[in-house]
């Protein structure tokens, strides 16, 4: 793919970006993961990540969330700078997350694993408030309300995930991989309360390898390619892209 074109469609004025990175550099020991990745998220968007396996998506939602500290590179949310910000604090300050695997408390309860979510929060007075919101979305998670996160099946596991990072109540919500693993008929299913999440209110930083599904319901995307950005603008149009087509789309 040729170098980054970065659309200009919207407006870009600092009291609508939710999240910006600016020549983001991290390395695992040596190896140079991200090359000066530079994007931004606006209020009430879905942003999606694209990119093959270790293309840097994932890498990219570490260093955002603090697992991983940018050596070079400025990381700001809703204009404060969190670049060295520790990754224990980020809940506190707005920013979920559903990662990539899951990783739900097996051994907890469904309702034990919302209460974990809900953890550090202190405005304890709008808890039920929540976990109906969470129900709402996700029936099938209160019907198994009392039993064992391992015990669900992976679907429902994807769903048990976003709904405790949704308990943290975040203004904006990053998902790693929401579909991997899921039949078809779960992938439209979760895509659609993604659609419904976002449609509440909360912003949505999505990293997906289901590139159609993923431009189907994000307004812009980024493609990394090597821990750089090669193509950037509106859904609609890298869904027409014929380098984007060809490399993501099977076209």
């Amino acid at each position: 793919m040729t170098a980054p074109t970065f659309d200009a469609a919207r407006p870009t004025s600092d009291s609508a970006v939710v999240l910006r990175m600016t020549d983001v550099h991290s390395y695992y020991g040596n190896i140079h993961a991200l090359q000066g990745i530079s994007f931004e998220v606006r209020a009430g968007e879905i942003v999606t990540l694209l990119g093959a396996n270790g293309a840097g998506k994932t890498t990219t939602l570490k260093t955002i969330h603090g697992l991983i500290h940018a050596r070079k590179g400025r990381i700001e949310f809703e204009g404060r700078d969190i670049t060295s910000m520790p990754a224990h604090e980020h809940v506190g300050v707005g920013i979920g997350q559903s990662p990539e695997g899951r990783r739900i408390f097996s051994r907890m309860t469904v309702l034990e694993n919302l209460q974990m979510g809900a953890y550090t929060r202190r405005d304890t007075s709008t808890l039920h408030e929540d976990y109906r919101r969470v129900f709402e979305l996700f029936p099938r998670l209160e019907e198994r309300r009392d039993q064992s996160g391992g015990t669900l099946s992976g679907g429902e596991q994807q769903m048990l995930a976003i709904g405790r990072a949704l308990m943290t109540r975040p203004k904006l919500l990053l998902l790693d991989e929401p579909s991997m693993g899921l039949s078809p008929i779960l992938v439209e299913q979760i895509f659609a309360i993604i659609q419904d999440i976002n449609r509440q209110g909360t912003t949505i930083l999505l990293v997906e390898q289901n590139a159609l599904m993923a431009l189907g319901v994000a307004d812009r995307g980024y493609v990394l390619q090597t821990g750089r950005i090669v193509r950037s603008g509106e859904a609609s149009a890298l869904l027409q892209d014929e380098e984007v087509r060809k490399a993501y789309l099977g076209g």
